[in-house]
């Protein structure tokens, strides 16, 4: 070995990539050689290059999840009354206020906690050991302590510790799924390529992440942590992400409450003051209108809402990283899905078999034990046997690992009964790996009393050339071109790799040389057509999203044809071809979103191309959620609204970048999650419109009495008390509503909609104006009665009570009417609705509290006289439900009335937020 050079630890990039150098001048430009440098050197360039290891953002400091709870316009409304309440000694509503902030802000920063620490518990360590030649000698190193210029040994089952420009390679194929998204393996030669060749078709560059399927190969490492392929691809996903559809919409509910809210005060002070009322009466009566029309529980139960959401999304297999994710996955209105690994199980099958015979579909497995005719026997035989795929010791099924396709041949053949393991693990007397360049393998076993067979499988094309005959159940025929050809091209129209097999019995005088010669005189046994299956469920999983109008497109670095296949298996339009990367590059971003409403299969992507789709469906106003487990996916769900990671498979780059992780790596979790946001955000809105529509009876109550130049409708005192009676728990409560059961049978929500629908915008209005009315004439009835002022008061109060009470009730459904709703789905909000009455009762009579409030008792009959006007909410919305319902029954273009399978069509193509 040369003497040591000095160390160039970390070489700029060359004027050309790597892979269009040839070897000897990439050894040039990293100062190194064959046999690697030295320990000293490898030193030197560590501390230079630093360690071979990717930079993942670190757990957030508790104090930052903490603060984060409190960053919120509402929460802001909420510590000026807090802070006006206590200037004015009001201590009770202060230290309310400020209790449910901190309930609120434990609730969101437990939950968060919790989240992170589950994802953080899936991360796999780096690639623990490789081994290189330092000082000439094969050593076995930290992955982290790799630096380029060093030279990495690579076998079977290895993980590739950095990207290396290979020098020599010999049936070496990688696994390059988690940057592809391809399942089949890369071949790899040490040749030089153009320098425009993208990166999945580097086939001279082994890159770090991907495994060794097969054969052997050396590599001199040109690039080290965040400077190789996996590194870009991990740095386009650090920084901040995006916000959620629902932090956007409850963002602009709350200025649009607390501007209005401060105008209404404003306007009411003033207006007071110019009927003659003093400042001190009516500050306080502004100070205690505030507490009672803000709000001040939506943030609390817009936290309770997500943690259900969370809970019963792990109960699903869902990890929700952040408390907004649960209801971005129910908006959703398009899902970028990766296909290898998320929607097929990332493992190459064996589905057709080809004889002279004909096409058989063996996709089902081994049909109970009925054995498969003769020449199909022989086609798996000859597979199962010119193969390097090996049992995993640890699997309690038949599990190979090595080469995806020896594995899928393997365990066809055994799985089948057409060869036994044992017989199928024999050493054989002769073997010839794959060679990319011959493209078939060979090798010779033992069989009968001395006799001896050569097994050839390879590419059709190859195996046709070297074969002169072809079997038949009565004998081999000669061989037929045309026959094979048309068959190959069946297969290849399904999306199925394809293998042929062939064999030769050995004369017993031949000799093997070494190595064997190129095969001749075979006859051609068959062809085994595999693929990357489906994962169970899909199907049906799709056919879901397609109900609830969510558009599923296929993202994919897969060939077109192979992606098209798949998708027509799983249920996606394959009418139109599939679009590809190359084909993106040629269309600007109008053009492209046009035409990703028509297609549902995108092919050939690299990562760059997936991240912009992202954006340009974003742009266009679309709410997307993407899913993927590999390196190549991480930009996007980065990206996207929300980002949905495989936790199993997945790798950490891709966990890092996800919103939710799936801890069952079922594309069918998505769905489950998808109905769950929708019901989450069902019970936010329901919340919402009960708390605006009696807020907003409060404010116009009020206002009414002020101009109407009566006594003060309400003490502040009792304000304080209204807001804790009507809506201190029941809101809160409202959040544990159940799914109604019709979640997947309507589409997303418009984006434009904002939390509340312009129904029940109009229906918080009618019930608001009408619970104002009735509240403002029973106080006025009361007065022109002849009653004390405290005891019209009282009887205002309770009304306005007693409606509340029947107004949350009419918020337990959007559509639905109350009574095809069980009383006892939510027993929660019954028991806390009676018991807010109750408290309220006896307020009113024990002596010390009613003197404190000053609330005078009423009587039986006034009690029944509140109960039956509060009713009349009920009766209010049940009636405006059926004029809607009896009119979308007549309106044959109305939205709500389209059939399921019109949606399913129409929104492939429909326009954002439609």
């Amino acid at each position: 070995m040369n003497a040591p050079r000095k160390a160039s630890a970390a070489a700029p990039p060359p004027p050309v990539p790597w892979h269009s150098l040839e070897p000897g001048d990439v050894f040039t430009r990293l100062s190194s050689e064959t046999e690697g440098i030295t320990a000293t050197e490898a030193a030197l360039r560590l501390e230079d290059a630093g360690p071979n290891e990717l930079s993942f953002a670190g757990a957030t400091p508790w104090w930052r999840i903490l603060l984060r709870q409190f960053i919120s316009p509402l929460i802001g409304i909420l510590l000026i009354a807090a802070l006006v309440s206590l200037v004015q000694e009001h201590w009770v509503d202060a230290g309310a206020i400020l209790v449910i902030l901190c309930i609120n802000a434990a609730l969101g920063f437990v939950q968060e906690r919790k989240a992170e620490s589950d994802v953080r518990a899936l991360q796999s360590l780096s690639t623990p050991t490789c081994r290189v030649l330092r000082d000439g000698a094969e050593r076995v190193v930290p992955g982290r302590d790799v630096v380029p210029g060093d030279v990495v040994l690579l076998e079977s089952g290895e993980r590739v510790p950095a990207d290396l420009r290979l020098f020599e390679a010999n049936g070496l194929q990688l696994d390059e799924s988690l940057l592809t998204g391809e399942p089949f393996a890369a071949t790899k030669h040490t040749g030089r390529i153009p320098a425009e060749t993208g990166d999945a078709d580097r086939s001279n560059i082994a890159f770090s992440g991907t495994f060794v399927g097969s054969g052997r190969g050396r590599g001199v490492v040109v690039a080290t942590g965040a400077d190789t392929a996996l590194g870009e691809i991990n740095t386009l996903v650090q920084g901040p992400g995006g916000t959620s559809p629902l932090q956007l919409l409850t963002h602009g509910l709350e200025r649009r409450i607390g501007l209005i809210v401060l105008a209404a005060l404003v306007f009411i002070f003033i207006a007071g003051l110019v009927l003659g009322n003093d400042v001190s009466t009516m500050f306080r009566t502004a100070v205690g209108l505030a507490v009672a029309t803000i709000p001040e529980s939506l943030p609390i139960v817009l936290t309770v809402a997500l943690s259900l959401g969370v809970s019963r999304m792990a109960r699903r297999n869902a990890i929700i990283r952040t408390l907004p994710a649960v209801e971005t996955l129910g908006s959703t209105e398009v899902i970028g899905s990766d296909k290898t690994g998320t929607l097929t199980e990332n493992r190459l099958t064996v589905e057709r078999i080809w004889t002279a015979a004909g096409l058989l579909d063996v996709s089902a497995g081994p049909d109970g034990g009925a054995a498969d005719p003769a020449p199909v026997r022989a086609v798996l035989r000859a597979g199962a046997l010119t193969n390097e795929a090996t049992l995993s010791a640890e699997a309690e099924d038949l599990e190979y690992s090595g080469d995806a396709v020896d594995a899928a041949m393997a365990k066809a053949a055994v799985s089948r009964g057409a060869i036994s393991e044992a017989d199928r693990a024999a050493t054989p007397l002769a073997h010839q790996p794959y060679e990319p360049h011959l493209r078939y393998s060979q090798t010779v076993h033992s069989h009968g009393a001395g006799g001896r067979v050569l097994y050839v499988k390879g590419s059709p094309e190859a195996l046709m050339a070297a074969s002169k005959s072809l079997a038949r159940d009565d004998g081999d025929v000669p061989l037929d071109p045309a026959l094979i050809h048309a068959a190959n091209e069946e297969m290849g129209r399904e999306g199925l790799r394809v293998i042929a097999t062939g064999s030769r019995v050995l004369d017993d005088d031949e000799r093997l040389p070494t190595p064997l010669s190129p095969p001749s005189g075979l006859t051609f046994l068959g062809m085994e057509g595999m693929t990357d299956p489906p994962r169970a469920g899909v199907s049906d999983a799709i056919a879901k999203c397609r109900r609830a109008g969510i558009k599923v497109v296929m993202i994919t670095g897969d060939h077109p044809v192979t992606a098209l296949a798949i998708a027509g298996r799983i249920g996606l339009p394959t009418e139109r071809p599939a679009l590809t990367g190359a084909a993106m590059a040629d269309l600007d971003d109008h053009m492209l979103a046009a035409t990703l409403e028509q297609v549902s299969v995108v092919a050939r992507v690299s990562p760059v191309d997936k991240l912009r789709i992202v954006r340009v469906l974003q742009r266009g106003g679309r709410i997307v959620a993407v899913t993927g487990d590999g390196v190549n996916d991480a930009p996007a769900l980065k990206a996207a609204a929300i980002g949905v990671a495989m936790g199993r498979s997945g790798t950490d780059v891709a966990r890092e970048a996800a919103d939710v992780v799936l801890t069952d790596d079922n594309f069918v979790t998505i769905v489950h999650a998808v109905e769950e946001g929708r019901v989450t955000f069902a019970a936010i809105r329901k919340t919402t419109y009960f708390l605006l529509s009696t807020g907003a009876a409060a404010l116009v109550a009020v206002t009414l009495s002020v101009f109407a130049g009566t006594p003060l409708l309400f003490l502040p005192v009792q304000m304080l008390w209204m807001n804790v009676v009507t809506n201190g728990v029941q809101d809160i409560a409202l959040a544990f509503e159940p799914a109604e059961g019709d979640e997947l049978d309507r589409p997303p929500r418009p984006a434009s909609e904002g939390i509340l629908s312009r129904t029940l915008w109009f229906r918080a209005g009618i019930t608001g104006a009408w619970m104002a009315l009735a509240v403002i004439l029973s106080f006025l009835v009361s007065l022109h009665a002849g009653y004390p002022e405290a005891h019209a008061r009282t009887l205002a109060l309770t009304m306005f009570v007693m409606l509340s009470f029947f107004q949350v009730f009419s918020s337990r459904a959007e559509n639905k009417s109350l009574f095809q709703l069980r009383l006892l789905a939510n027993q929660p909000l019954l028991y806390t609705s009676l018991a807010a009455l109750g408290l309220h009762w006896a307020v009113m009579n024990w002596p010390a509290t009613a003197g404190l409030l000053e609330l005078t008792p009423l009587t039986a009959g006034e009690w029944l006289a509140c109960a039956a006007v509060g009713s009349t909410v009920l009766i209010i919305v049940e009636a405006e439900k059926g004029v809607r319902r009896w009119s979308h029954r007549n309106d044959p273009s109305d939205q709500s009335q389209v059939s399921t399978v019109q949606r399913g069509h129409r929104e492939d193509g429909r326009e954002a937020g439609a």
